[in-house]
């Protein structure tokens, strides 16, 4: 199978992966922060590091996927 085919297809898991990811864990810091509103600051905080992690995570993939194009 050729790897051009390939790549388009793990771009797009990636970021279907990533967007999911990050839409889950903003709902559940939005729903938190609507139950506890007085907590809103404490509850902003611990989401902003899990979801730059993730967001790197996903730059990464993207680009290890373009470095097995080009490397083929």
């Amino acid at each position: 199978m050729d790897h051009t085919l390939l790549v388009p297809i793990g771009l797009g898991l990636t970021v279907v992966g990533a967007a999911f990811g990050i839409g889950k864990f903003a709902s559940a810091a939005a729903e938190g922060i609507a139950r506890q509103p007085e907590a809103a600051d404490k509850i902003s905080g611990a989401v902003q590091l899990p979801l730059f992690l993730l967001e790197g995570v996903a730059i990464l993939a993207e680009v290890f996927i373009f470095l097995m194009l080009i490397l083929k």
